[in-house]
């Protein structure tokens, strides 16, 4: 596995900082994150430091985004959402420099409105940890 020395997710990967998991598999660790969209926002990152989707290799595209679809898949199941908003920043807005995909949660009605995307934190821990609870069941 590469990873990089400074990098968050290489970090939340290794176990070296804390994250609230929802699936892990050889290719792929999805956890919340830490600054939600909406509740149930989690973030796919591949186990190996990848800087962009640009960097990831042919042979990781497959299982890469297979974990993000049964990301997908939990979301709506575990959260009830109508359906999910899924995006990748490539270098511009990525605030992170390891490839991450946003799997959020929507709800029609939900006040999602083009680029404007306030953010919606978790009352307390015990709010985050139900939520990555009804995903990781739905996984």
């Amino acid at each position: 596995m590469k990873s990089e020395p400074d990098c968050v997710f290489c970090a939340i990967v290794a176990g070296e900082r804390p994250a609230v998991i929802v699936a892990r598999d050889e290719a792929s660790v999805a956890f919340l994150d830490g600054r939600p969209l909406f509740k149930g926002h989690v973030l796919v990152v591949p186990v190996a430091h990848t800087g962009t989707l640009l960097d990831l290799p042919p042979a990781a595209i497959g299982p890469f985004f297979a974990a993000v679809q049964r990301t997908a898949r939990a979301v709506e199941m575990g959260l009830g959402a109508d359906g999910t908003f899924v995006a990748i920043n490539n270098k511009v807005s990525q605030s992170v420099p390891h490839l991450h995909t946003h799997v959020i949660p929507r709800h029609r009605k939900d006040g999602l409105r083009g680029f404007f995307w306030p953010r919606q934190p978790y009352q307390d821990d015990a709010e985050r940890d139900d939520y990555a609870a009804r995903i990781r069941a739905a996984y």
